[in-house]
Parts: structure tokens; C-alpha cells; sequence
């Protein structure tokens, strides 16, 4: 099943309806209560992250699922890329995304980087490739064989930070608090053709 398509504008506009509709998900499934709160936190987690992105082109949220299986989706055009992009570094005084502070705060900052095609070999120089993976076809994403998949995934990044945790430890100590790390049982970033879309995904037992 897959919910109506929400828009939400930088304004917050959108934000309850997609709550709302993530609350008909969970009740149309069955959850029971425990259950459907952790699916509304990592649905507030995921419309949340947009707060501090002024002036950003609206995005699409929507929610799929089959049997006990969610997963909750926000997409957005690359064509907006330049002015999310550009909003984005108007919340900081150095003009740096100084705002990729936290899991929650990478997670944005990887969503909006991926929306400018030409900006990968940064993005990648900046998390090193054990932390955003630049990958082919994904059959699993019913896209046609030709197309070009970039993307991102909380598992590799989860075994990179485990890897480089004596490094690095605050990357671990982000993943230990954060909620949507803890509740999730994967997150995707992944562009193709001229969308880049974030997926969070949940299957309860």
C-alpha cells in the first residue's frame, strides 16, 4: 500500500498531513500502540532534519507498506539543487555546513549534497568513500537496468564507523544517540535521473 504523496513546503506546510498519514499507515497495518509511536518518531526524525533548510524547494513524503513492513519516504528534484544547496549554507556564519553536526545533521547534509550531480567527488572527499558509497543498479529499487544509482545506506555507514571507531569515536557516539539509528532497521540515499530520494525503513515483528 502506498499513502497519498504529501508536499512540504520550507515552511513546515505538510509536515502533520505527513504525520497524519503515517499514523493511517501504522493503523491501517495493525500496529498497536508501542509500534506506531516508533514509526511516528522516525517519521517526525525524517520531516524534522528539513527544519534548518530555509528557502529550499518543497519535497515530497509519502508512506509504503506491505504486511508488517514499512518504509517511509521524502524525495526532491535535483533541479533545486543549487538554491537547497545554497539555503542550507546561509544557516551558517562561515558559509560551511557546519550544521552536518550529529547523525540526523549527516544524514541531511548527504541528502542535500546528493541533489547536485556534479558535487559526488566533494562529497565523497569530505566522508571518504567507507562512508558514502558510490554504487550501480539496485534491481530492489525497480529502476531500469541503464540507470545511474549514487547512494548511501546506514548499514555501510554503520560497519565504516565500527571500523574507524578508535579514530573516529565521535561518529559512533552520534550513532549510539540517535533515534533514528536505533529505531530503523536500514536508511537509503540514492539519486536517479533527476530525483534524490531517502528511504527509512521498518519491519516490525
Amino acid at each position: 500500500m502506498k499513502s497519498d504523496v504529501i508536499t512540504i513546503t520550507p515552511e513546515g506546510e505538510g509536515v502533520e498531513e505527513a504525520l497524519a498519514e503515517t499514523g493511517k499507515a501504522a493503523a491501517f497495518r495493525g500496529l498497536n500502540a508501542k509500534q506506531t509511536l516508533r514509526l511516528r518518531l522516525l517519521a517526525e526524525e525524517m520531516t524534522g532534519m528539513l527544519r534548518t533548510i530555509v528557502g529550499a524547494a518543497p519535497l515530497r513524503f509519502w508512506v509504503e507498506s506491505e504486511k508488517n513492513a514499512f518504509s517511509l519516504h521524502l524525495s526532491a528534484d535535483t533541479q533545486a539543487d543549487y538554491a537547497m544547496r545554497e539555503a542550507l549554507l546561509k544557516t551558517s556564519t562561515t558559509g560551511k555546513n557546519e550544521a552536518a553536526k550529529g547523525f540526523m545533521g549527516r544524514i541531511r547534509d548527504i541528502f542535500t549534497r546528493l541533489c547536485e550531480t556534479n558535487d559526488l567527488n566533494a562529497l565523497s572527499t569530505e566522508y571518504g568513500y567507507s562512508y558514502v558509497g558510490v554504487v550501480g543498479y539496485d534491481a530492489s529499487m525497480d529502476m531500469s537496468p541503464n540507470a545511474v544509482l549514487y547512494g548511501w545506506s546506514l548499514s555501510a555507514y554503520r560497519e565504516a564507523v565500527e571500523e574507524h571507531r578508535e579514530a573516529e569515536p565521535e561518529k559512533w557516539d552520534e550513532l549510539e544517540k540517535s533515534i533514528t539509528a536505533k529505531l530503523a532497521d536500514e536508511v537509503k540515499i540514492f539519486i536517479r535521473r533527476n530525483t534524490v530520494e531517502m528511504v527509512i525503513e521498518k519491519t516490525f515483528a
